[in-house]
């Protein structure tokens, strides 16, 4: 016969082991970073939701509206860090944004603090 009170130790010891192996900091170290190949699958499929309308009619207002759009659905959280407050306008091409805004969802994918992000690759 089984001791109640080392059966419910027992049941302690589980689901305290469960709890820490699903931890964050646990998490984030497993985790694996986005890669460019996701990266263009997610942005293709967020076009294709901004052409079959979902995303309003303000995103496919124009080509810079709808990369705008694309953008902010690909990764809200880095979206509004690097760009909501200076989106995109017609015709430019900002390197260092596009550059903190990949670093910014490699990041995220992996957990990771976004602090810092910001400016880190002004030239």
């Amino acid at each position: 016969m089984v001791d109640s009170t080392s059966s419910g130790k027992t049941f302690l010891v589980i689901i305290l082991a469960v709890f820490l192996l699903c931890s964050d900091e646990v998490l984030a170290k497993s985790r694996v970073p986005i890669s460019d190949a996701e990266i263009r699958q997610r942005k293709n499929d967020c076009y294709a939701d901004i052409e079959s309308g979902l995303w309003g009619q303000e995103c496919k207002s124009s080509t810079i509206a709808k990369e705008n759009c694309a953008l902010r659905c690909l990764s809200p959280v880095c979206y509004e860090l690097i760009y909501e407050s200076d989106p995109l306008e017609e015709g430019e091409k900002d390197f260092s944004r596009s550059s903190e805004y990949k670093y910014c969802m490699h990041r995220d994918s992996l957990g990771q603090s976004l602090d810092g992000i910001r400016g880190s690759f002004d030239v």
